[in-house]
């Protein structure tokens, strides 16, 4: 394989995933159009999205935790997370209904994130210096998307199209990680007509969303880009993702951390939802 031909094949597959998100209309798998499957060039095509992105200045304000459910894993047939980029403008507040034709193919899941007060890189990073790292925690509410049509991905198209991400929401802060056992956190998540579609718990996000972030903070440090004081990081999902109905709303209570809410709009005229 030529170089020319994986890096003809890391644009293309960037140029689609741009053209699916800027029109609106979900694409084919970009594996397709990769000479090679694998982890490291899913990431090529991301870092290629990601500098047409500040481009467009837009500013980085943190990372995204993905596939820390084993059952997910088993399904794509990985055994390891993976991680997106947060943008500014992907960051929505609790009181603003998001626009349902700001997405294509919207899910939602609720998940506890981490606001650093220090920066994490280095080669020994651990527990203790990853919780020491956190600034504050906050229950957060994650709005994954898919730039492919019908979700049909693999771990490679995943990881190119920025981990499937989307929007977030964070709620109000908790306040310091301290020696909080993050693993009992119970997770609810229920819909504006009362019903529950979504429970878990902490030990669902890779054991320990702590484990999470220290997964992070290694893999980003190796990857020449460290977690910096200030960034925020999606730990991963508490439970299933669900899809978002148009005009619904969506509350997460997460025990002993507080709740966060979102909510959406019904598609207008003409709009892409």
């Amino acid at each position: 394989m030529t170089g020319t031909l994986l890096s003809n094949g890391i644009r293309a597959a960037a140029d689609q995933l741009l053209q699916a998100a800027a029109t609106g209309v979900p694409c084919a798998p970009v594996r397709q159009l990769l000479p090679e499957q694998s982890v490291e060039i899913g990431y090529a095509v991301q870092s290629t999205l990601t500098r047409a992105r500040l481009a467009q200045a837009r500013r980085v304000t943190g990372r995204k935790i993905g596939l820390t459910a084993a059952a997910v894993q088993a399904q794509l047939g990985v055994d390891r997370p993976d991680f997106g980029v947060l943008f500014d403008d992907m960051a929505c507040g609790e009181d603003e209904p998001i626009a349902i034709e700001r997405l294509l193919q919207p899910r939602i899941e609720a998940e506890i994130a981490f606001v650093l007060g220090a920066d994490l890189a280095g080669e020994d990073i651990d527990t203790a210096s990853a919780r020491a790292a956190v600034a504050v925690v906050v229950p957060a509410l994650e709005i994954v998307d898919s730039r492919i049509a019908g979700w049909d991905i693999t771990i490679v198209d995943t990881i190119a199209d920025n981990a499937s991400s989307g929007l977030y929401v964070l709620g109000p802060a908790y306040g310091p990680l301290g020696d909080i056992d993050l693993t009992t956190v119970e997770m609810t998540l229920v819909d504006g007509e009362g019903d529950t579609v979504s429970t878990g718990t902490g030990a669902d996000c890779l054991g320990d969303p702590v484990a999470a972030l220290v997964w992070l903070a290694r893999t980003a440090y190796e990857l020449g880009e460290p977690l910096r004081a200030g960034e925020v990081v999606l730990s991963g999902a508490l439970g299933p993702m669900v899809p978002v109905r148009p005009g619904a709303s969506y509350t997460a209570t997460l025990s002993g951390l507080g709740t966060v809410h979102a909510a959406f709009t019904a598609p207008t005229t003409g709009g892409r939802a």
